[in-house]
């Protein structure tokens, strides 16, 4: 019997351990990470600067609803809320300039860097029968100042094409994935 209570003991604080975790996980370049949250979780401070990648689903097929901007500590937030079909893929890189995919067109982005936002496995809003943003060009929020402006939300060959315009010399950032609802997170480092 003590064997018995002993052994029940052991798995329920397994399963509970299990359940303590918040699912907020960066993704390394390599290895993408789809994990559940809200905008309040927090993960480690941005450090490395250095180009995100990850592969959308085979079967997405996502247009960008809305963008929201916060602050949190250590960082800034930019959240792409995204309709439709499967999990984003990704490529998320500092650019010298913002140029818009198909059209060679220069877009005008404030700040001091430019973080070039490839949301991989979009669709035309008529593909995936979502309403696209509809929001302001550039979205902007005061209590985040790192962040410039979130700029377009253009969809060329399957991939969402955005700018954020950051003040501060390429700071480190990070990318993950939340669902649902299906977000693209880019948390980047305050100074």
């Amino acid at each position: 019997m003590r064997n018995r209570m002993v052994l029940a003991i052991a798995a329920a604080t397994a399963l509970l351990a299990g359940c303590g975790d918040d699912g907020s996980t960066a993704s390394t370049p390599a290895a993408p990470t789809s994990t559940t949250g809200t905008m309040a979780e927090a993960p480690s401070t941005p450090r490395d600067a250095t180009t995100k990648r990850g592969t959308a689903s085979g079967d997405a097929g996502l247009t960008v609803t809305n963008i929201r901007i916060g602050h949190q500590s250590g960082f800034d937030r930019v959240v792409y809320d995204l309709g439709g079909k499967g999990t984003p893929g990704w490529i998320v890189q500092y650019a010298d300039r913002a140029v818009q995919d198909g059209s060679g067109k220069p877009i005008d982005v404030a700040g001091s860097s430019i973080l070039e936002v490839q949301i991989l496995g979009s669709a035309y809003p008529f593909d995936s029968a979502v309403a696209p943003y509809a929001g302001p060009d550039p979205a902007t929020e005061p209590s985040a100042p790192l962040i410039a402006g979130v700029y377009r939300t253009l969809v060329f060959e399957g991939t969402t094409q955005s700018f954020i315009g950051v003040n501060a010399d390429r700071p480190g950032f990070t990318v993950t994935t939340l669902t649902n609802p299906t977000r693209l997170v880019i948390d980047v480092a305050t100074p």
